[in-house]
């Protein structure tokens, strides 16, 4: 009991905070942009895509329907919204630092295994809100605006037509794939604020990783080929596999598997840091 009160101050304590409506506020105003540009010149956009395909091929239906925007959406923001979440989870344990709370923090009846933990879901909880949110922006409000429809989407300049009836699964995997994308990110975010005092240096440091690893796993050099596949950056994108045909199943739970390696580890790294936090100095 003691445990999920303590989690539920945490989260009030992140709903307090001016900077957990940033990434809110930002994918609300690029989503907006986005449904509005497509609503106004969406036609001619698909148009310009599809017009090759239309020399061979006969394309009949509403095309430009909301998942088509759910999925143009998901796949412009993805990348973005981990650096977002990073505003609010590098500053779960620095921030108490930085206020100078931690001590306080730490002399209430509860290990300290169990406090990093109720931070932990306190921030995982705001990543979902986070996507929740971005699901109901992209995917309900596109299609009250475009209707709905089957998707067209180019995989490896492979034209992949999925059927409306069984998109509702396909989004709801690959949603709950960006998600486990996002908490890596969260997680990796929170181990090195264990590590801090501010919260400047957990937020830019998260960052730094991202955009390394991001660059180091687009390096076409077969020195860095072994350490690739194993780079959460590369996994990021699994929702993606969620839309080809067939289903890559092998590629799909790698990913997961690598990913929640990455999560574990960081995890136990993080509460391994805070058992040890020294908070007399």
């Amino acid at each position: 009991m003691m445990f999920w009160k303590s989690t539920y101050n945490e989260f009030i304590k992140i709903a307090a905070k001016p900077r957990s409506y940033i990434g809110i506020g930002v994918i609300s105003v690029i989503v907006g942009i986005i449904l509005y540009a497509m609503y106004k010149e969406g036609h001619g956009f698909i148009g310009a895509i599809t017009w090759r395909m239309e020399q061979s091929l006969t394309l009949e239906g509403n095309i430009l329907n909301g998942n088509l925007v759910a999925y143009i959406i998901l796949q412009t923001l993805i990348i973005h919204v981990p650096l977002l979440i990073v505003l609010v989870t590098g500053d779960l344990v620095s921030g108490e630092g930085a206020m100078g709370t931690i001590r306080l923090l730490l002399t209430k009846p509860v290990s300290r295994t169990n406090i990093l933990l109720s931070k932990y879901l306190a921030g995982c909880g705001y990543t979902f809100v986070m996507l929740v949110w971005l699901v109901f922006l992209s995917l309900v409000i596109g299609k009250l605006l475009f209707g709905t429809g089957d998707l067209i989407v180019l995989n490896d300049d492979v034209i992949v037509v999925l059927q409306q009836q069984e998109l509702g699964w396909r989004f709801a995997c690959a949603f709950s794939t960006a998600f486990l994308s996002l908490i890596m990110v969260a997680t990796l975010s929170l181990t090195f604020s264990c590590f801090a005092d501010n919260s400047i240096g957990p937020i830019v440091t998260t960052m730094a990783v991202i955009i390394l690893f991001t660059i180091l796993g687009a390096l076409n050099v077969p020195a860095l080929q072994k350490i690739q596949p194993y780079l959460f950056t590369n996994h990021m994108s699994a929702w993606r596999y969620f839309f080809e045909d067939p289903l890559p199943i092998g590629k799909i739970f790698n990913s997961i598997g690598i990913l929640l390696i990455h999560i574990v580890g960081l995890l136990a790294i993080a509460v391994y840091k805070f058992k040890r936090k020294d908070i007399l100095s």
